[in-house]
């Protein structure tokens, strides 16, 4: 992608997540998302089919980022010392979460967050399926991973209306439940 095309995604995303900040999903029109970003309309239409759309492209970069196999130093914080394990992941998964917390709140209250959790179980049905490779039990692996997936993405979206846990909380609640 060069150069311009980045320069505009990346105003359309903050467009879109300050408005995200204010109002629900289901009350802003593109054309909001449009005066925000400071472009044209056939610019906006030609990132992006609809505003679902638009959703489905943040949804993925923000997955990308979170679920980076690169557990480095970040601005609110360091796994890079820590011994890569399943723990390790799932809160650094927490803090990324976190950081983005005002705008993946306005996404889960509408119609916009199943959209958001179908996607964030794509990814943690990859996170969890290597987890459980390392684990034998009795009980089949379909419906263990399905077990983890579903329970962590709504311990997220539990979290989210519950501010006064920190990520370490969260990862450590989760894991007294975890089969592993």
């Amino acid at each position: 992608m060069d150069r311009r095309r980045k320069k505009t995604r990346k105003a359309v995303f903050e467009a879109f997540t300050g408005l995200l900040e204010k109002k629900s999903y289901s009350n802003i029109s593109v054309q909001e998302i449009i005066d925000a970003a400071d472009i044209g309309r056939s610019t906006f239409y030609a990132h992006f089919e609809t505003k679902d759309e638009l959703l489905r492209a943040l949804c993925t970069e923000i997955f990308e980022h979170v679920f980076s196999d690169d557990l480095r130093r970040e601005n609110t914080h360091d796994f890079s010392t820590q011994k890569k394990d399943i723990v390790a992941e799932v809160t650094h998964i927490l803090y990324h979460l976190n950081d983005s917390r005002t705008y993946i709140k306005s996404i889960l209250s509408c119609e916009s967050g199943e959209v958001f959790m179908k996607f964030f179980r794509e990814y943690l049905v990859q996170l969890f399926s290597g987890e459980l490779e390392k684990h034998s039990s009795d009980v089949p692996r379909e419906y263990m991973l399905n077990h983890l997936v579903c329970d962590f993405s709504e311990t997220v979206r539990w979290w989210m209306n519950h501010e006064q846990y920190s990520a370490e909380d969260i990862s450590r609640f989760f894991f007294s439940a975890a089969p592993f």
